[in-house]
């Protein structure tokens, strides 16, 4: 992977419009939500083109990247599999507030929501927060604390949705994601995991 540092301040500038994107998407309730996210993300993905267009060495979908990306999607389907199971035990709130995430926008149909979030959002997300946002933090600020604050920022975008559950869901997904991502040098697998994970999770078989 190329190592090509992008400008301070068109990274926190990207940052400021996904807190303004998530906003929109997961606060104000015009328009329906999963048009939202899918187009909010690609919108992130294309400025991460345009800041970083050295893509080429990350994206190989080969049959490598393809097989990590599954097993890693039912790796993390089982851990938020046993999450459900534990926090709705510890918090009074978490049934419902899991509900609430299952909730938006319940009046797209399920194969739209299947298709957008396999081919549009998970994959966008990657680009972005991980292929773009993380990369360049790891680069300015190590490894470690880059990593620590991709998770951090993905997360805390998220508070717009005012759901407990969510953010915390959010975090997890995206310290899950962001590791795999430091590990493996490769966007490729990662995009696979979020997308058929996210796929799978809210428009097939949701966590029991």
């Amino acid at each position: 992977m190329r190592n090509r540092s992008v400008n301070p301040l068109a990274i926190w500038s990207t940052v400021g419009l996904a807190a303004v994107l998530w906003f929109v998407t997961f606060f104000l309730t015009w328009s329906n939500f999963w048009i939202k996210i899918s187009c909010s993300a690609a919108l992130l993905a294309l400025l991460a083109f345009k800041l970083q267009p050295d893509y080429r060495g990350q994206m190989r979908f080969d049959r490598k990247a393809l097989l990590q990306g599954l097993v890693s999607a039912a790796a993390l389907y089982g851990i938020f599999w046993l999450g459900k199971v534990v926090s709705t035990a510890l918090f009074p709130f978490a049934a419902h507030q899991i509900g609430a995430i299952y909730g938006k926008g319940a009046d797209v149909p399920m194969p739209v929501v299947f298709t957008l979030l396999l081919l549009i959002t998970g994959p966008c997300e990657e680009i972005y927060w991980r292929g773009f946002l993380q990369r360049q933090l790891m680069l300015r600020y190590g490894n470690w604390r880059g990593w620590i604050a991709g998770t951090a920022i993905y997360a805390g975008v998220h508070i717009w949705s005012f759901n407990f559950m969510l953010i915390g869901a959010a975090a997890v997904a995206g310290a899950f994601w962001g590791l795999l991502y430091w590990r493996w040098q490769h966007l490729a697998p990662v995009i696979v995991s979020h997308a058929l994970w996210s796929a799978v999770i809210f428009a097939v078989a949701p966590v029991p």
